[in-house]
């Protein structure tokens, strides 16, 4: 989909807003380029299945990194599920069979049958695919069926693709509306992507002054998508964060802005790691705090008193906890604390908190019900880790940078889930107080053990400090599986009251 923008260079130019991903990566392919994806180690190669079935099309991406040598034996707690190709497995080997383009693996490009899709497009010939699968002679039975698949693959170069083109006269929410019409089977069109669009427009090459940005705090440890930074260009642009006005913006309003906004991301950053401890954006509840931030220490000029950095900390790990832009209308609540900026500060914010959810403190009953997608989550972890929390066996202190897959963190059931299948759901399985946190290898060690098992093993070996770094009860009484009921009440308890006292220092001096 584009739009007509100004003229130039004897035509129209025009604008993509939806399929520049797509497009890109179908032009790397078709010029015999593997594709390059933003976060992967390696370019990405696509293989096309010569035996694939007649009415099956389909693409998956398999991640065979770790292929070092290391323990990767599958288990119930891997943070990533993806399928490894590798695995010995037959039945993931038939699915493959059933599939008719999939991004490379090692074991893959050793199938005579599977060829590489930027090779068909480098090459005029079908000889080199047809030889490499065996096939010498006419009267091969797989001559005509390859040799007709690989012409419909590279028939791809001739297909016509179709453009909505839409007229430079329509406002903002048109386009986006028309766009959410005919784009309704597909991805939906963000915000964001408009605005980028727009801004693009009027600013020549911006989006590699945008990117650049982007990379760079990439390698300050936070890979943020380009739209947060957009949204935090147009609060600083115009002091609210919605995209509407931003056709309306000057291009000196726009670069002035962006000077500012970038210093302000820089702060929020940099507070976050330092002040909070937040070093991941995983670890965020919404990434819409960074833009606040960013806002609060602007207008300080960056210079805040020693009581006011205290209560802009406990504002920040309250609100994500409390997940403060995961409620409603998050665009509206993050316009709020814009407002309140112009005037306020951190009590301000502390107070438009406390109007949204209440009672400030977290009961032991919130945690019901919750899991690991649950902004309580995030905390629970930030709480054990400042409380010293380590792996059970390597005496890692628990952290999501740590490298290897022996090592790299996961979430562990202390009741397993194969234990807790013929009793209860995998929803009461998934329970945050069933969670915790630790290594892979040590993970997979525990495996399917119930905890009545495992648990007295290792808090004999480490004594029970080890446990109640994690908040986790090891009266035996609670480690059976018919107590799991009881034993997630009195773990929610301790967790509550590690939580509190987590935020809780923070709340010296408070109003």
């Amino acid at each position: 989909m584009a739009m007509a923008q100004e003229a130039g260079h004897g035509g129209s130019s025009q604008l993509l807003l939806d399929g520049q991903q797509r497009l890109t990566s179908l032009s790397a392919v078709i010029r015999g380029v593997p594709v390059e994806v933003r976060g992967r180690k390696r370019p990405l190669e696509l293989l096309f299945n010569l035996e694939h079935p007649e009415k099956l099309p389909f693409v998956t991406e398999v991640d065979e990194d770790g292929g070092d040598g290391e323990d990767e034996e599958d288990n119930e707690d891997e943070a990533d599920d993806e399928a490894d190709v590798d695995s010995p497995d037959d039945e993931l080997q038939r699915r493959f069979d059933k599939m008719t383009f999939v991004v490379s693996t090692r074991k893959l490009e050793q199938l005579t049958h599977w060829v590489k899709v930027t090779d068909v497009f480098k090459a005029d010939s079908d000889t080199p695919f047809l030889k490499r699968a065996g096939i010498s002679g006419f009267d091969d039975p797989r001559y005509e069926k390859y040799s007709q698949r690989l012409a419909k693959l590279r028939a791809i170069r001739k297909y016509s693709y179709r453009i909505d083109v839409l007229e430079r006269t329509l406002a903002y929410d048109e386009v986006t509306e028309i766009f959410v019409r005919v784009n309704s089977l597909g991805a939906k069109l963000r915000s964001s992507d408009l605005a980028l669009a727009q801004i693009t427009a009027k600013w020549k090459k911006s989006l590699v002054v945008f990117q650049e940005f982007q990379k760079q705090c990439t390698r300050d440890g936070f890979d943020l998508d380009l739209g947060i930074h957009l949204k935090n260009l147009v609060a600083f642009a115009t002091g609210q964060s919605r995209f509407l006005t931003v056709g309306n913006l000057r291009t000196e309003v726009l670069q002035s802005a962006w000077k500012d906004c970038r210093l302000g991301m820089h702060f929020a950053l940099n507070f976050l790691k330092s002040n909070t401890g937040i070093d991941n954006p995983a670890l965020l509840s919404s990434p819409f705090l960074l833009v606040t931030l960013s806002v609060f220490g602007h207008r300080r000029n960056y210079q805040l008193s020693p009581n006011e950095a205290v209560r802009l900390k406990y504002w920040t790990l309250l609100a994500n906890a409390k997940g403060r832009y995961s409620r409603g209308s998050s665009e509206t609540i993050l316009d709020q604390d814009l407002a309140v900026l112009r005037e306020g500060g951190a009590e301000e914010l502390i107070d438009r908190l406390r109007q949204q959810v209440g009672r400030l403190e977290i009961a032991s009953e919130e945690l019901e019900g919750r899991n690991q997608r649950s902004a309580l989550f995030k905390t629970m972890f930030l709480a054990f880790r400042s409380a010293g929390a380590k792996d059970w066996k390597s005496q890692l202190s628990i952290a999501l940078s740590h490298a290897g897959n022996q090592h790299r963190l996961q979430f562990h059931h202390v009741f397993p889930k194969a234990v807790l299948k013929t009793a209860y759901t995998s929803r009461e399985a998934d329970d945050i107080a069933n969670l915790a946190f630790i290594g892979g290898k040590t993970n997979r060690g525990i495996s399917d053990k119930q905890p009545a098992e495992y648990l007295p093993t290792l808090v004999e070996k480490n004594g029970p400090a080890i446990m109640e770094m994690q908040c986790i009860p090891i009266v035996p009484s609670l480690l059976t599986v018919g107590c799991y009921k009881d034993f997630l009440a009195a773990r929610r308890t301790l967790i509550a009251t590690r939580l509190n006292e987590y935020l809780g220092h923070e709340r010296a001096g408070s109003r």
